[in-house]
């Protein structure tokens, strides 16, 4: 990520940097540094603020200047690039982030100051507890958006948080860095959360009003797709909720609805179940199998790759798993399959490999290939497994001199 810094001062003492994404905010950007300054002359802070301009066209650059704020030119484009390069150029202990459209008081910040000094690592605003103004917050994001977000996130991740996505937050400069956040879009604001949860960090909630913002022209937020691009992170950075749970639950069901219908067809209130529902409780059975398989790789990968922290527990689990095991286990299921075959063919010749109905030879075809299925599916699981555990060294660059 590209950003010039201008006006460091490398051996300034600060505590607390105030830093301002922008991108094409002349009409209200000079009231936020004005509030910022105020706050930190009236509270006695050793502090500075930060812009961190995105590609502004319309003067915001100079109209930071002037009012005596650093401005970091970032040229990589997003809300999250923005503030990754703020964040690399601040300069204080703690960083508080807010947007620079007026809806948040930058006089406010005494609360998450003092919950940052009495060791937080991440404050976050609640706008719920904090009040909203009217026509501050759209209908759909307050009674839709914002609560449902807010509910998978404290789902997935034990956020102690109730507005996931509040702008006006506050943290320790070194504990988010060291999180390696790398969105660049809106999701930036969601993936601070959840790194800093699974990474246990300490992460509390104060209330922060949120205002009717003083824009001339429309929020550079688009409900749906942004919308959907923070619960997709959420999704993939919770390999359980989107993958394993899913998975076993499919799985069982398949397993049940199967085992049910070996024996001959079911009838419930009325209706029968027969070797159709059997081979669908086959296909529910792989899915659900292949679900929970690709839950353990992808979070294994993650954990590997430095993008999801592994805890304890999976450490443990994982460790317990390795290639020999996992072919061993494999091949189990895989003879039971055999098995099977094996006790279907006698089963034919004693009855003289005559034909036999299309749904005998179903029901007896369908386990045997679902012990197949599985075994392989297993086993190709441990030598991928094993794959991914391959440590790769990457040599420092040799230097070159060439005599002339």
């Amino acid at each position: 990520m590209s950003a010039l810094v201008e006006g460091a001062d490398p051996g300034a003492d600060v505590e607390l940097s105030i830093l301002m994404p922008c991108l094409n905010e002349s009409v209200t950007l000079a009231t936020c540094i004005r509030h910022a300054r105020a706050f930190l002359d009236r509270s006695g802070v050793s502090g500075e603020i930060v812009v961190a301009d995105n590609g502004s066209t319309d003067g915001s650059q100079d109209i930071a200047r002037a009012e005596g704020a650093r401005v970091v030119v970032v040229e990589e484009r997003g809300y999250g690039a923005a503030l990754a390069g703020g964040i690399a150029a601040s300069r204080g202990t703690y960083v508080a982030m807010g947007d620079a459209d007026d809806s948040y008081d930058f006089e406010a910040l005494g609360p998450f100051l003092d919950e940052l000094r009495s060791g937080a690592d991440l404050v976050m605003g609640n706008r719920f507890r904090g009040g909203i103004d009217p026509g501050a917050m759209p209908p759909l994001h307050r009674y839709v958006g914002n609560p449902i977000l807010s509910f998978v996130g404290r789902l997935f991740f034990e956020a102690p948080v109730r507005d996931f996505h509040c702008g006006l937050r506050a943290f320790r400069r070194d504990s988010i860095s060291a999180l390696d956040l790398r969105t660049s879009g809106m999701e930036f604001a969601s993936e601070m959360v959840v790194k800093a949860c699974l990474a246990e960090l300490d992460v509390r909630e104060v209330p922060a009003r949120l205002r009717r913002d003083g824009r001339e022209r429309r929020p550079h937020l688009r409900s749906f797709r942004d919308g959907w691009r923070h619960l997709r992170f959420l999704l993939l950075y919770s390999p359980r909720w989107l993958f394993l749970y899913p998975g076993v639950f499919l799985a069982l069901l398949g397993l049940v609805m199967t085992s049910a219908l070996i024996r001959g067809p079911i009838v419930v209130g009325g209706h029968g179940l027969d070797v159709g529902a059997m081979l669908y409780g086959v296909a529910a059975t792989v899915v659900g199998y292949q679900a929970a398989i690709f839950a353990v790789l992808s979070k294994v990968y993650a954990a590997h790759e430095g993008f999801l922290p592994a805890g304890a527990r999976f450490h443990r689990f994982q460790e317990r798993l390795n290639l020999e095991k996992l072919i061993g286990i494999g091949f189990v299921i895989f003879l039971v399959g055999v098995g099977w075959t094996v006790a279907s063919l006698i089963d034919w010749r004693g009855q003289g490999f005559g034909a036999l109905k299309a749904r005998d030879s179903v029901r007896a075809a369908a386990p045997a290939m679902l012990g197949l299925i599985l075994g392989s599916q297993t086993v190709m699981a441990g030598l991928f497994l094993s794959l991914l555990r391959i440590r790769v060294i990457h040599p420092e660059p040799v230097a070159v001199v060439t005599k002339v």
